[in-house]
């Protein structure tokens, strides 16, 4: 199964500047200028977060009624409190006690429940540029967009938020999967690269060893569902009419990015090559995942020197023309990489008996395809 984003991009690009959008969760404050070049850990902007409010059932532990809940306390609404500070006593001698489960700030006490209800102290947040660049528009109070000269790998679908590490190569084979035993510590804050895909006991290995990220050519649904602790395929739906939602973070801090789809299928030569060119460089990976608009695909950007020559302003994009490597997307073909022989102007007669507007590729083994447009990407 392929779950290509037709986005207009191409899933490869060698040398081109990338747009990194690195946004806060809430309003807050940029701490950094436009122009102002910043490194991965740099912090760019900070915000205070507040956490989810703690509600006490005040009365259950007094054993009081509800309406005496309010006479009990010893701190009143708007006064701070602390951790294990005693909140309220049952009577002024002896009696029972609750003290308060965090450190916070009491913001209302209801007589009819006898709850209490405290919101715990903002926590800071401080958001990290993540890849080295420099900063070419300021999101006011929420974020900057940084720009850096890149290489770039689309993936088919992807899992968790952006994280940064450096690229590890566990394979030398697009078509050999990841196995547990392939993940040891030297993999800590690493970003590995397998090739056909990685099985849930694997996963679990990755997320031990404390591993960023993953890039694998595809996964198996089943093994991606045990992993994640779901126990049917129903689990997949989000209740919004679209089963892949956006930035779904991984069990465990891990981040995931498939190229090719769901399934067994090895990763597409171009892609494989380019990821294991740049082992041991330093990688953000984004596994963020919308089909509905806007469009995204999660990314894979490895940050190249300034200095590097050929760079372009915009990625390409590549036409669909006769001599063009592509990508195969359909089920029979999924990742197979072949070079365009024709490309016909009008509809034609596909082995389906749909007429459409198609395609004939010529694969390494010699084979030669006519197959839909749609069903083909473009590399280069």
């Amino acid at each position: 199964m392929s779950l290509y984003v037709p986005t207009g991009t191409p899933p490869l690009i060698s040398t081109a500047v990338a747009r990194i959008e690195r946004r806060l969760p809430s309003a807050g404050e940029v701490r950094v200028r436009q122009g102002q070049r910043v490194e991965p850990e740099e912090v760019v902007a900070s915000a205070y977060l507040s956490g989810t409010p703690v509600i006490v059932n005040l009365a259950r532990a007094l054993s009081i009624a509800p309406a005496l809940v309010e006479r009990a306390m010893v701190r009143e609404v708007g006064n701070k409190v602390s951790r294990g500070e005693m909140l309220a006593r049952s009577s002024r001698i002896g009696g029972r006690t609750c003290l308060s489960p965090i450190t916070g700030k009491i913001e209302a006490v209801d007589a009819e429940t006898g709850y209490v209800t405290i919101s715990p102290d903002p926590v800071q947040f401080n958001l990290a540029a993540s890849v080295r660049g420099l900063v070419m528009e300021i999101i006011p109070s929420l974020g900057v967009v940084i720009e850096t000269p890149a290489a770039q790998v689309y993936g088919a679908f992807g899992m968790g938020r952006e994280r940064a590490g450096v690229l590890r190569l566990l394979v030398t084979d697009p078509a050999e999967p990841i196995r547990p035993e392939m993940i040891d510590a030297r993999s800590a804050y690493a970003i590995i690269i397998g090739g056909s895909g990685i099985s849930a006991a694997a996963l679990r290995r990755a997320a031990q060893e404390q591993v960023r990220g993953v890039i694998v050519g595809s996964i198996d649904e089943a093994e991606l569902r045990a992993f994640l602790g779901w126990a049917s395929p129903a689990s997949w739906r989000s209740g919004l009419g679209d089963w892949a939602f956006p930035n779904a973070d991984l069990p465990l801090d891990l981040t995931l990015v498939v190229t090719e789809g769901f399934g067994s299928r090895p990763m597409a030569l171009p892609l494989f090559e380019l990821l294991a060119n740049h082992d041991r460089q330093e990688t953000l990976i984004e596994g963020s995942t919308r089909l509905r608009a806007p469009l995204q695909r999660p990314r894979v950007v490895v940050p190249l020197s300034s200095r590097t020559a050929g760079v372009q302003i915009e990625p390409p994009r590549p036409a669909l023309r006769s001599g063009a490597s592509v990508r195969l997307l359909d089920s029979a073909h999924l990742g197979q990489v072949g070079q365009v022989r024709s490309v016909s102007a009008s509809p034609r007669r596909l082995t389906t008996r749909v007429r459409a507007r198609a395609v004939e590729v010529a694969l390494d083994d010699g084979t030669t395809v006519l197959l839909p447009q749609a069903d083909v990407e473009v590399l280069a």
